[in-house]
Order: structure tokens, then C-alpha cells, then sequence
């Protein structure tokens, strides 16, 4: 089974972990990313008033590429999802505004591609149950933190992906890799997003919520799906350490990360150096098999 895949930027450049555990997971549970021939960024984010129909032709292109490989198209980042499932919709949805993109990106696309993440093909596609079959290291003892933020399931309406309040496609995810997931209240709070570039303290305080209620609640480690999240996580970790009596920072790895690993993947291949909490250390000594 080949689906057609949009990689996008950040999986290019500075999440190549993401992008190679993903892909080498994907052969193991028998099927294959297949890169779209020709993609652009997506442009990060969604625009915010309704008239900016320019801010939508890059993801609108992305699309219209897409939609010559096939009747769907998948993605691992939250961010690229969440722009292309909802410009997506306002393409469908507004004729209008689907005929002035158009225009701009000199196309003729309808909207009617299905945009779907990878977590959604290992539930709905392959099927939890099979992901358990071909586990070779369970990762039993391994806590679980599930950090959805907020691209993956906001808005609510528009992104579907699973349960709005009370989410649990990575949980499922984590069980059936023999991890015991942990419920903690920020799961779906936002870690500072883009403030990043401007803002560093208010990254730093909503980044060290997730943080500290994870590991509050016993977690070992931490599970995204965004690259924005996994680098406010990881670059707020210090300061919130130093500044928490009793805190101890822990991984903040990618979903697909773990699921190489239970799948029995070289370690040294799912990109767990290229983060400043390294996970390998926790792992082998959790992980027996």
C-alpha cells in the first residue's frame, strides 16, 4: 500500500528523525510513504482573518499537487495538517474563495482530497491490533506522557482527527507498543506555539505547564506529534529545571521515534541524538527485549 506523503520543511531539515522513523516504520507495518513529486511549505500556519485568501495559496498549492498522486494525501506534522485539513475545507467549502485561489495558484482544484495524519493510517488503515503483532522490543515500564497541543485537534470542528476534549489516538498508539501512557491535565494545552520567535518567557511558562504535569503525573518521557512543540519543550526544559525545586527534565521525543524502536529499528537510525534529552539511556534500561 503506497500513500502519497507531504513531508514538509522542518522533517527536511531540523526533524530528519521524524521523517526516517516514520518511513522505516511504515515498511515494517507494510506500507510506503511515497513522497509527493513536487511540494512547497505550507506556510506554517493558517491565517487568521477570513479575507486573506493569499495567506491560503501555498498550502492551496500543496494540495492541488497532491491530488495528482492520488485521492489523499498524509502528513506527520501537526502544524502542515492542521494548514492543509483546513485550507482544504475552505477550498471545498467556499466557491468563491476556491476560485481566487485558483486563480492565484493556477489550478483548478476542488478540495475534494482527504488529508489524513499517520497516526490516523496506524488506526484506521493498519489497525492497533497489527502494530501490537509486529512489536519486537514492548516497551512494559515505559511512562507515557501523550502531548497533543493544539494543531492536532483545534478547532474541534474543522480537524476531527479524534474525541475534542478527551483525545486518545496516542494513548491507543502507546498501549499497543506495550508503554503504559500517562493522563495528564495539559495534554492538550498549547506550548507557546510560534511565540518562540518574540516571546521566550511566555514559551517558557506554558511549555513548563506540559512539562511540569507531565512528569507530575509520572511520566518517563514525552510524546508529540509537532516539531514547534518538541522544540519549545526542549529548549524551555533548562530553565524550567533550574527554576522547579524537584523537577528533572525528561525526553521529548516523536511518536514515531518510539514506535521504530518497539518495532525493533536500529536504534541509532530514529534520530534520538538529535535532541538534548536523550532517550536511548532511559529506553535501555526500561526496555529488556
Amino acid at each position: 500500500m503506497k500513500i502519497p506523503y507531504y513531508p514538509g520543511c522542518t522533517l527536511n531539515t531540523f526533524a530528519k528523525g521524524f521523517d526516517s522513523s516514520a518511513r522505516q516504520s511504515a515498511q515494517t507495518l507494510g506500507f510506503e510513504l511515497s513522497e509527493l513529486k513536487q511540494w512547497n511549505c505550507c506556510g506554517a500556519a493558517f491565517p487568521l482573518t477570513p479575507d486573506n485568501v493569499m495567506g491560503l495559496t501555498a498550502p492551496a498549492k500543496v494540495l492541488a499537487n497532491a491530488s495528482k498522486d492520488g485521492a489523499e494525501v498524509m502528513t506527520l506534522c501537526s502544524v502542515c495538517y492542521n494548514v492543509l485539513k483546513r485550507t482544504n475545507k475552505v477550498i471545498r467549502d467556499h466557491r468563491e474563495r476556491r476560485r481566487v485561489i485558483n486563480g492565484f495558484i493556477e489550478e483548478d482544484y476542488d478540495g475534494s482530497l482527504s488529508v489524513i495524519h499517520y497516526l490516523e493510517v496506524l488506526r484506521d488503515k493498519i489497525g492497533f491490533d497489527k502494530v501490537t503483532a509486529a512489536v519486537k522490543r514492548p516497551l512494559k515500564g515505559v511512562k507515557t506522557a501523550c502531548y497533543y497541543g493544539c494543531m492536532l485537534l483545534r478547532p474541534f470542528e474543522d480537524m476531527g482527527i479524534d474525541k475534542a476534549e478527551a483525545p486518545v489516538i496516542f494513548e491507543d498508539l502507546m498501549k499497543s507498543l506495550g508503554a503504559e501512557p500517562v493522563e495528564f491535565p495539559n495534554k492538550i494545552e498549547c506550548c507557546g506555539a510560534h511565540l518562540a520567535m518574540n516571546n521566550e518567557d511566555v514559551v517558557t511558562r506554558l511549555s513548563g505547564n506540559v512539562m511540569k504535569s507531565a512528569v507530575g503525573m509520572g511520566a518517563d518521557i514525552i510524546v508529540t506529534s509537532c516539531p514547534l512543540c518538541q522544540y519549545n519543550l526542549e529548549k524551555s526544559q533548562a530553565r524550567v529545571e533550574a527554576e522547579t525545586p524537584g523537577y528533572k527534565g525528561v525526553p521529548i521525543v516523536y511518536f514515531t521515534q518510539l514506535l521504530g524502536y518497539a518495532l525493533g529499528q536500529d536504534v541509532e537510525g530514529l534520530g534520538f541524538g538529535e535532541s538534548k534529552w536523550d532517550a536511548r539511556e532511559l529506553l535501555k534500561g526500561k526496555v529488556t527485549a
